[in-house]
C-alpha cells in the first residue's frame, strides 16, 4: 500500500511518518506553504526529516492563505502571543479551516499519485482552540475523503485521541528523530520557548519524562 503523509516538520506529523515508514511499503510526504511564521523554518525539518527516511517530498504553495486570510500566525497578521495554548490570546493564531484546504488538496494529490491513505498528526491537545483539529471535524473528513475519490482514500488520524507527551513516548519507541522536528510559532532558527507552541512542546517532553533534545531562547 502507498500511504501519503502530511508532513509539517513539526513533532506529531514526524512520528507519524516513522510510523508509516514502519507499517506501508511505499511512503511520500506532502507539505504546504501557506504563509505561516514558522512555514520556512519548518520545511528545513520537513526536508531533513524526508532525507533521514528516505523518502519523496512535496511542497505545494497556498499563497491565497497568507494574501486573504485573517491570522496572526501569517506572515501578514500580528505579533504571536506568548504564553500557554489554554490563552484566550492564542486563538488569534488560528488559520481559518486551514486542515480542510489542505485536506482537500491532499485528497486530490493522494488520488493523483495513486495513493492508497493520508495520514496526519493532529492530536487531542489541538482541541482547545482549533477547530478544524477535533475528532468532529476529523470524522465527517474520513467520510468526504472516502466516498470523494475514485480509490476511496482513506484518512487516518492516529493521535486524535492522544496526547502530545504520548506521542513523543510513541516517537522515541520508533527512535524517531525528534531533534531534527521544529515547532516554534515564531519561526526562529532556534525555538523562543515562549509560544504556545514551545510551551506545549517543553511540557510534554517535561510530562512524559523524557529529555527535551530541544533548543530554546528562553
Amino acid at each position: 500500500m502507498k500511504a501519503l503523509v502530511v508532513l509539517s516538520g513539526g513533532l506529531d506529523s514526524s512520528v507519524v511518518l516513522a510510523q508509516a515508514v514502519n507499517n506501508y511499503d511505499n511512503v511520500c510526504c506532502l507539505s504546504f506553504w501557506y504563509g505561516s511564521k514558522h512555514n520556512d523554518r519548518e520545511w528545513m525539518s520537513a526536508q531533513q526529516l524526508a532525507e533521514y527516511y528516505n523518502v519523496s517530498i512535496v511542497r505545494m504553495r497556498l499563497d491565497f492563505i497568507s494574501d486573504h486570510f485573517k491570522s496572526d500566525l501569517l506572515l501578514s497578521g500580528g505579533d504571536i502571543p506568548q504564553g500557554h495554548y489554554e490563552d484566550e490570546s492564542m486563538k488569534r493564531t488560528v488559520v481559518p479551516f486551514r486542515n480542510g484546504i489542505m485536506l482537500s488538496i491532499a485528497a486530490g494529490y493522494a488520488e493523483s499519485i495513486d495513493a492508497d491513505c493520508i495520514l496526519i498528526g493532529n492530536h487531542f491537545g489541538d482541541h482547545a482552540i482549533y477547530p478544524d483539529c477535533r475528532i468532529d471535524f476529523i470524522n465527517p473528513m474520513v467520510e468526504a475523503i472516502k466516498k470523494g475519490t475514485e480509490k476511496n482514500i482513506e484518512l487516518i488520524s492516529p493521535f486524535c485521541h492522544l496526547n502530545k507527551a504520548q506521542i513523543i513516548h510513541i516517537g522515541m519507541s520508533l527512535a524517531t528523530p525528534l531533534h531534527l522536528t521544529y515547532s516554534c510559532y515564531n519561526g526562529g532558527h532556534i525555538h523562543c520557548g515562549q509560544c504556545g507552541t514551545c510551551f506545549e512542546r517543553k511540557g510534554a517532553f517535561r510530562f512524559a519524562d523524557i529529555e527535551d533534545p530541544t533548543n530554546y531562547i528562553a
